[in-house]
């Protein structure tokens, strides 16, 4: 293993997905350029600063260096080839590798990934990670093969609080009214309206021109996203309530994946997991550069009581006793042992 850096069910195939197929057509489909090297291509949506295109990009350099240039992996960040659900839409259809896509995204094409989205579920970041990287974490990126996804590894997204435009949020009344952006998940909207908010569902790159138009009161997201999108221009409160810690998701094509050789394949899976190391050092500092950067330009950081948050979300969490296919995947996670973290002398 590489020494970890300190900085640095299928859907329809929408309109936008058919050009990006005409696309990938110009310019090559995955694991073929005609001279015998393999390529690989991974598409995202997230700008080229943040922490997990960075480890993406960390992952191509690795694979490449590993197999001594037969293995390229080609990135397509900024929503180039599609939206997060497009380009997993395009991942179904084996038109390109690889791609980021949040676990709240993911769910509409691999249901037990909603257990990901539960508000609370994780006791404390030591938890989360005994799940993503042990037995139930690993069970889960497999969960997804009969949609022709397959999970690589996991990238750490923090926690998910509220950001708004003009209303300070102390507590789940204060939400009461507001039109809150979600990502496409049912979950995510099920949590927004437990919580007394009216949930909007509105692809990223399109949101910034509805906060600034109104259109939607606020949105929810982590610090490196809340600051690299700029939203902070036009929200200028930020309520850490940590209502989720909804992970990113590495996902790859089962069609691109089974056309490999086994040893690309391994080499693959390492380079992958290997980023996700790496990625978890930079995403702690990004994340504590976003809040340093959003406050010094004026947004209000507001560290509220957590309790009332809990609270109004506990009956959602218990509605799913009556979805045994879920509730298991909520029980098996509750009985992850957190780590026990030595304090420091």
């Amino acid at each position: 293993m590489r020494r970890v850096a300190s900085r640095h069910g299928a859907s329809e195939i929408s309109l936008k997905a058919v050009y990006s197929v005409l696309l990938l057509t110009l310019i090559g489909f995955a694991c073929s350029d005609g001279s015998g090297t393999t390529v690989i291509k991974l598409a995202h949506g997230l700008d080229v600063s943040h922490p997990v295109h960075l480890a993406m990009m960390r992952m191509g350099e690795i694979v490449a260096d590993d197999s001594g240039g037969s293995v390229r992996i080609d990135v397509y960040p900024s929503e180039q080839l599609g939206t997060e659900r497009e380009c997993v839409e395009l991942l179904q259809i084996g038109s390109i590798g690889m791609t980021k896509v949040s676990a709240s995204v993911a769910e509409a094409f691999i249901p037990s990934f909603k257990v990901l989205s539960l508000p609370y579920l994780f006791r404390n970041r030591q938890h989360l990670f005994a799940v993503l990287e042990g037995d139930v974490g690993r069970a889960l990126l497999l969960d997804g093969q009969e949609s022709r996804l397959r999970g690589l590894c996991y990238f750490d997204a923090g926690s998910r609080s509220f950001y708004t435009r003009n209303q300070r949020v102390n507590s789940p009344a204060d939400l009461v009214g507001l039109k809150v952006r979600t990502q496409e998940s049912a979950t995510a909207i099920r949590m927004v309206r437990a919580l007394g908010g009216s949930a909007t569902p509105i692809s990223w790159g399109e949101l910034y021109t509805a906060l600034q138009q109104g259109v939607v009161d606020g949105a929810e997201n982590n610090p490196p996203s809340f600051y690299l999108s700029r939203h902070y221009e036009v929200c200028r409160y930020y309520c850490l309530d940590e209502h989720t810690s909804v992970p990113d998701v590495l996902l790859m094509s089962t069609r691109v994946w089974e056309n490999l050789d086994p040893k690309v394949q391994a080499l693959v899976q390492e380079a992958a997991l290997e980023a996700a190391e790496y990625q978890k050092v930079i995403w702690a500092e990004a994340s504590d550069e976003a809040l340093a950067a959003v406050e010094k330009a004026g947004v209000e950081i507001i560290r509220p009581d957590k309790a009332p948050f809990e609270d109004a979300v506990t009956e959602l969490i218990e509605e799913y006793r009556d979805q045994p296919e879920i509730w298991e995947w909520i029980e098996r996670i509750r009985e992850v042992e957190s780590p026990v973290v030595e304090e420091q002398p």
